[in-house]
């Protein structure tokens, strides 16, 4: 089975977080999304982390967008990305994102975020692409799974309000153009 991806970018937490609770009502399975986003804006600081058990607790700025996506999606971490700052990542490319920082001999010019969106297959102009719309405090929603589900998943994000869908697969080939929302 050939396994595909799709990302989708959003201006506003809001808009990401109810495209998750879109995909869940159409069936999409959770453990297969990913969420990327700065932990805060200038206006909404965090006071602190913590976490109990595989929930994520934060006092102050978007708490309850990342509380609420750390109940909905499989695993949570904040990461300090340098020149992208404090991000937030629910799902399964948390932990690709892990294995880049662990890893972090990187050879060049290619960013931690940069090493793992090329990991799970995106193409290398897509990635300045991404890392620019996240240090704009957008965020980018991660789909994984089989070209059907793939499509699926692409139904409902085109009626979403991304500003910015883009399909990849995994040997790292861009799978389709980028669609406005």
């Amino acid at each position: 089975m050939n396994t595909a991806g799709l990302i989708a970018t959003y201006e506003t937490h809001i808009q990401a977080e109810d495209a998750i609770r879109e995909l869940n009502r159409a069936g999409f399975r959770m453990k297969q999304l990913s969420i990327i986003g700065k932990g805060y804006h200038s206006e909404e600081h965090p006071v602190g982390f913590y976490t109990v058990g595989d929930r994520m607790k934060t006092w102050g700025g978007v708490g309850a967008f990342w509380g609420a996506l750390w109940g909905m999606l499989f695993g949570a971490a904040f990461f300090w990305i340098p020149g992208i700052g404090l991000l937030g990542a629910a799902g399964p490319f948390g932990q690709v994102l892990a294995g880049a920082l662990e890893g972090a001999a990187l050879v060049g010019g290619v960013s931690v975020l940069g090493a793992a969106l090329a990991n799970i297959g995106v193409p290398r102009d897509a990635i300045v692409k991404y890392e620019r719309s996240l240090r704009a405090d957008r965020y980018l929603l991660i789909a994984h799974g089989s070209n059907e589900e793939i499509e699926q998943a692409r139904a409902v994000i085109e009626r979403s309000g991304a500003v910015d869908v883009g399909a990849f697969d995994t040997s790292g080939e861009e799978a389709s153009e980028p669609v406005a929302g």
